[in-house]
């Protein structure tokens, strides 16, 4: 059965690591269902303080994932185009590799400011560089939520790894 917890678990950290990038999945509390799941292993015992912290952490990163991306575009004077044209920029590049995770939420960012723009009716440079300022901050704030969660998921799996091999070898 410890075999098959450890399995599990993984499956879960690694589907967590993932969850840190595609957008559909969530990364950290999947990266925590794994921590979870390996405390129910017979040799394998993290620390209340352990579980309590890193499930803190988690909550936090999870609700930091949908306000940091929106902060970043209303910090730079964007608008909810941009915003929706990053989230749709970073489902369609998930088809196009890691370059179109990269670069698709920026492209939709700027497009959705430009839509939004034209239906304003400013002038066409003005348009552009707002648009091209706001696509920057929703970029930078998405780019940071990622970060911050692949940092939290990576942890967790790092203290999930050292206590497996801790326990096992």
């Amino acid at each position: 059965m410890d075999i098959a917890l450890i399995i599990i678990g993984s499956i879960f950290l690694i589907v967590g690591l993932i969850g840190c990038i595609v957008p559909i999945l969530p990364g950290p509390p999947l990266s925590y269902v794994g921590l979870i799941i390996l405390e129910f292993n017979s040799k394998i015992n993290f620390s209340w303080f352990i579980l309590i912290i890193t499930g803190i952490i988690m909550i936090i990163a999870t609700i930091l994932d949908y306000y940091v991306p929106i902060w970043g575009t209303k910090k730079v004077g964007g608008t909810k185009w941009g915003i929706r044209g990053c989230a749709i920029g970073l489902i369609i590049g998930l088809f196009f590799g890691i370059w179109g995770v990269l670069f698709f939420p920026f492209l939709g960012a700027f497009v959705g400011e430009i839509v939004y723009f034209s239906i304003k009716q400013k002038g066409m440079k003005k348009m552009f560089w707002r648009a091209l300022k706001s696509a920057t901050g929703s970029f930078l704030g998405l780019m940071c939520g990622i970060a911050f969660k692949l940092a939290i998921s990576c942890f967790i799996a790092f203290i999930c790894v050292k206590e497996i091999i801790i326990s096992y070898f």
